[in-house]
C-alpha cells in the first residue's frame, strides 16, 4: 500500500505557506485582517508669519525627515504667489519659499500627514557623531568641571551621567554651583554644551505635542545623546529616558528651525487635527514601497481588480460544495454548480436570484420535454435549449424592467451554457429516476448555492480573499484533504437509526 506521508506532508506545506505568506502581508504592507479597521492619522500644519521688506524674500523652514515613532505619509505647502520646493542641505530636510518681490504681512503653510508606527525610529547617523569643543569662562568653567565631577561619580554609562547631570541642574538643588549655571543661561543648551565638553555627543531637538484641535501651539526642546550605537532622548526637565508616543520630534538636528531673507519679525506656529482613516487605504497607498508590494492586487487596473475580486471568491465556494458533497452527502445537479449559481447570486442579490433560476430552470424543463418529443439528437438538442434559455432571460428582463425592477436585467450573469446543460440533465434524470430525485437534487443544489452565496458574500470573506490571495493555499489543503475522506456520509448515518433502537 502506498504511503500517504509525502501527501499529507504536501499538504501542510500548502497551508504553512499560505498562512505564513499571509502573516507577511499583514506585517509589511500593514493590511489589517478584519475590514473596516480604522487608522489614526495625524494633520500637523506649520504656519510661517513674517513681514517682507520690499525685496526679494526666501524663507526657509525645517521640515521632520523620518521622525522617530511616527511614518510620514504626505507633505504638501500652501503658498500663492511663492516657488516651493525641498532641500537637503547638510543631511537636513528644508522647505524653502521663494519670491521675487513681496511687502506687508506673509503668511506662508506647510502640512505634513503622519501616522503612528513603533517599527519607526531614527536612522542611524551617516557619520560618527563626535562631541564638539565647549569653552567656559570663568567663574562657569568652574561650576561646570565641579558638578561634572558630582555627575561622574554616581554614572558609569553615557545615560547614567546624563541622568545624573540633569538631576544635579534642577531648581530644587541650591548648590552654589547649580544656581550660577542656571542663572542666565538657556537651561537645555546647557545641558548640551555641558555633555559635550564630558565628551559625549549631544545635541537638541525639537518635539511637537500633540493634541487634538490644538492651535498655535510652539516647539518643546528636548536633550538628544549619542551612546555610540544611537541617539537618545530625553527630557530635559525631568530626566526621563525615551520619547512619548505622543510628540513628534520635528527638528532633531537642523542649524535653525527657520531663516527668512528679506523679511523681519519672523514666527512659526504649529496646528494639527487628528483623524481616522481606514486601515486598508493607508495600506494600498503604501503597498508600492514595501517589500511583498509588487505581489499586490492593487497594483492592477481598475477593471482587472473588478474581475479579481469575483474570481477569488470561487474558492470559497468550491470549498463549500465539497464539503457539503463529500462529508455532508447532499445530492447536487452536476460538481459545482452551486458555485456558479452563488456567483449569480452575488451579483443579482439572494431572493431575487432565486426566482430568476427557479423561473428559468421550470420554463426550461417545459421546454425540454416538447424538444425531447421530437427526437432531436444531443447536440441538437442542447444547442436549441441554450437559445430558448437566452430567449427566457431576455423575457425575464424585459418583464421586471417594465415593472420597475432592475433585477431581471442582471439574470444574464447566469452561465448560460450550464443552465441549459442543467435543464437537460434534470430532463434525462426526470425520465431515468423519477420527479423525486429530480426535486432533491434541484433544491439540493439550490440549498448548497445558497450557503456559498452566504460564505461569498460576507464582508469578510471578500476582504480576506483579495487582501490575502496566499489563503487560498490554505483552502486548496483542506479541499484536497477532504478529497481522501472515504467514510460515511452524516446524510447516510440515518440509514443506522433502526439498529440504534434495536435491543435483542
Amino acid at each position: 500500500m502506498t504511503s500517504r506521508l509525502p501527501f499529507y506532508f504536501a499538504i501542510f506545506l500548502l497551508i504553512t505557506a499560505g498562512l505564513v505568506l499571509a502573516v507577511l502581508r499583514h506585517v509589511e504592507l500593514g493590511i489589517p485582517w478584519f475590514p473596516g479597521k480604522q487608522q489614526p492619522v495625524w494633520l500637523v500644519e506649520a504656519r510661517v508669519d513674517f513681514v517682507a521688506s520690499n525685496e526679494p524674500v526666501l524663507a526657509s523652514l525645517n521640515v521632520p525627515d523620518q521622525p522617530p515613532g511616527f511614518l510620514l505619509l504626505s507633505e504638501q505647502a500652501a503658498s500663492p504667489g511663492y516657488g516651493f520646493s525641498i532641500v537637503e542641505e547638510a543631511g537636513n530636510r528644508r522647505a524653502e519659499w521663494s519670491k521675487r518681490f513681496a511687502t506687508g504681512a506673509q503668511t506662508l503653510y506647510f502640512k505634513v500627514q503622519l501616522i503612528p508606527d513603533t517599527t519607526s525610529s531614527t536612522p542611524p547617523p551617516r557619520q560618527q557623531p563626535t562631541a564638539r569643543r565647549v569653552f567656559w569662562e570663568e567663574p562657569q568653567a568652574t561650576a561646570v568641571r565641579e558638578v561634572l565631577q558630582q555627575a561622574r561619580r554616581k554614572s558609569s554609562t553615557p545615560e547614567s551621567l546624563t541622568r545624573e547631570l540633569i538631576k544635579l541642574l534642577q531648581p530644587e538643588n541650591s548648590e552654589q554651583n547649580t544656581s550660577l549655571l542656571t542663572a542666565s543661561t538657556n537651561y537645555p543648551e546647557l545641558l548640551a554644551r555641558m555633555l559635550n565638553h564630558a565628551g559625549i555627543p549631544a545635541r537638541i531637538a525639537d518635539g511637537l505635542q500633540l493634541e487634538d484641535a490644538r492651535r498655535r501651539q510652539t516647539l518643546k526642546p528636548y536633550l538628544q545623546i549619542y551612546n555610540g550605537d544611537e541617539w537618545l532622548t530625553f527630557n530635559p526637565h525631568t530626566g526621563a529616558q525615551g520619547l512619548p508616543d505622543d510628540v513628534l520630534l520635528w527638528r532633531q538636528n537642523a542649524v535653525s528651525l527657520l531663516d527668512v531673507v528679506g523679511g523681519n519679525e519672523s514666527q512659526v506656529s504649529f496646528s494639527m487635527l487628528r483623524q481616522t482613516v481606514p486601515a486598508l487605504q493607508l495600506a494600498r497607498a503604501q503597498a508600492g514601497d514595501n517589500g511583498l508590494g509588487f505581489l499586490s492586487l492593487y497594483q492592477l487596473p481598475i477593471e482587472e481588480q473588478s474581475m479579481f475580486r469575483m474570481l477569488l471568491l470561487l474558492p470559497i465556494g468550491a470549498l463549500i460544495v465539497a464539503f457539503m458533497r463529500i462529508v455532508i452527502g447532499i445530492r447536487t445537479s452536476g460538481t459545482f454548480m452551486p458555485v456558479l449559481i452563488a456567483v449569480a447570486f452575488v451579483q443579482t442579490s439572494l431572493l431575487p436570484g432565486l426566482i430568476a433560476f427557479i423561473s428559468v430552470v421550470s420554463m426550461g424543463l417545459l421546454m425540454r420535454g416538447y424538444l425531447s418529443a421530437l427526437n432531436l439528437l444531443l447536440v441538437s438538442r442542447i444547442s436549441a435549449l441554450i437559445i430558448l434559455v437566452i430567449f427566457i432571460t431576455t423575457g425575464i428582463s424585459i418583464v421586471g424592467y417594465q415593472m420597475g425592477f432592475n433585477t431581471g436585467m442582471t439574470v444574464t450573469f447566469f452561465p448560460m451554457i450550464i443552465l441549459a446543460w442543467t435543464i437537460e440533465r434534470m430532463s434525462i434524470l426526470w425520465e431515468e429516476e423519477g420527479a423525486r430525485e429530480v426535486l432533491v437534487q434541484g433544491f439540493g443544489s439550490l440549498f448548497v448555492a445558497v450557503l456559498a452565496y452566504l460564505a461569498m458574500s460576507a464582508p469578510l470573506a471578500g476582504h480576506l480573499t483579495f487582501n490575502f490571495p496566499e489563503l487560498h493555499l490554505v483552502i486548496l489543503g483542506l479541499i484536497l484533504l477532504m478529497g481522501q475522506y472515504t467514510g460515511y456520509k452524516l446524510s447516510e448515518l440515518r440509514r443506522f437509526h433502526p439498529m440504534k433502537a434495536y435491543k435483542p
